[in-house]
């Protein structure tokens, strides 16, 4: 834990989807305003030089389709499910999730951008999205190698909510 998140936890911040009993609860957003809402997420996902030279060439593409391609499919599909895969998210009409891979010299960056208007943010939708993108492109790059790595998946920015977040790249 940072020193950061540290200080919040000493101030008497307390976790949200933990009611006073110590029971999980999904947040009670019935009084809050919709706004706008939107978060950025990234994943990244070593893959090594030989992987990345076949998907820079065209030449890499699974009977499932081309890998960026379908990845990104599947991080659309992944970010509209987000109330199904994790306890207590709020289920939310996305109204706009885009993603954008790119790659390195040895790795593949995936980006995605999920807005909406709601009671409730969308970080945990954007989140989702890079990571369901990341675990298809493992999938679909095993054959050639199963020494892949997801090696982060962050979120990046979100804006509507109490809070506007934006990462500090120089804190990791």
């Amino acid at each position: 834990m940072n020193s950061a998140n540290f200080e919040n936890v000493k101030k008497g911040k307390k976790l949200t989807h933990i009611d006073t009993s110590g029971n999980p609860q999904m947040v009670d957003v019935s009084a809050k305003t919709a706004t706008k809402r939107t978060a950025r997420a990234q994943a990244i996902v070593w893959v090594g030089k030989e992987i990345v030279q076949l998907i820079k060439n065209e030449e890499l593409a699974t009977k499932k389709g081309p890998v960026f391609q379908t990845a990104i499919l599947a991080g659309v599909m992944g970010a509209k499910k987000t109330a199904d895969l994790i306890p207590l998210a709020h289920p939310i009409g996305i109204e706009d999730c885009k993603l954008i891979i790119r790659n390195t010299a040895d790795s593949i960056i995936i980006e995605s951008a999920v807005s909406i208007r709601s009671k409730t943010g969308v970080e945990m939708e954007a989140l989702t999205a890079v990571s369901i993108a990341a675990l298809t492109v493992y999938d679909m790059c095993k054959a050639l190698s199963h020494n892949l790595i997801i090696k982060e998946i962050r979120l990046l920015e979100k804006t509507g909510g109490k809070k506007d977040f934006k990462h500090n790249a120089s804190a990791g």
